[in-house]
């Protein structure tokens, strides 16, 4: 792992955000479920999962994360940088890496319909770290992470469900300076937050 460091806090918190790119290769989020073959489910929501309340329309995930994922003031805020995103897609749906002196990854669940669902039956029962979070901007979302017990301290993904059908991740790693100094899913539940409100302007709200 390559450890960096960022020089430019989130949301004026006083630790230094410091992140660093994934372990291995491809997006940082690679804790994200197989795709479900399931259609939309009139039993939704499933497995535990919390009910969407008020849900954002499909068509917020159908554009490319690296254009509208997360605006160049928000990454700068997040990597003391605004570098151009690359897509690094899955069989979930378009992803995105921003990498600078670290690494953020936004993903969009669009090739499977059941949401969080999908999350609490496929990522819960292995998650080394699960904690279910206070909505984000009225979504309901949840913090987890599948690496080995010995890194659960630097990387976080959080799942928001924008519907009881669609969800989006965000993940990040911290460097080896910042392990015990700053909580990665605090971090990137900032990150989420950031996402979720770019989705409601996409969808005029």
């Amino acid at each position: 792992m390559t450890n960096t460091r960022v020089l430019r806090t989130l949301f004026g918190v006083t630790a230094t955000l410091a992140l660093a790119a994934g372990c291995t290769g491809g997006a940082a989020g690679s804790t994200a479920t197989t795709p479900s073959p399931s259609s939309a489910d009139p039993a939704l929501p499933h497995s535990g999962a919390p009910k969407v309340g008020h849900p954002l329309p499909a068509s917020v995930l159908s554009g490319d994360p690296c254009q509208e994922a997360l605006t160049a003031d928000q990454l700068t805020q997040i990597l003391g940088t605004a570098p151009s995103g690359k897509r690094d897609d899955s069989a979930l749906g378009p992803a995105c890496n921003w990498s600078a002196a670290a690494q953020v990854t936004v993903s969009y669940s669009t090739k499977q319909n059941d949401g969080l669902s999908a999350v609490y039956a496929g990522t819960k029962p292995q998650a080394k770290v699960w904690k279910v979070l206070p909505p984000i901007q009225g979504f309901p979302a949840v913090a987890h992470s599948t690496y080995s017990s010995d890194t659960p301290n630097d990387f976080c993904q959080v799942s928001v469900g924008i519907s009881d059908e669609l969800e989006f991740d965000a993940s990040l790693v911290l460097s080896q300076s910042k392990v015990g100094q700053a909580d990665p899913c605090e971090l990137t539940a900032r990150v989420a937050d950031m996402v979720v409100t770019n989705l409601r302007q996409k969808a005029g709200g």
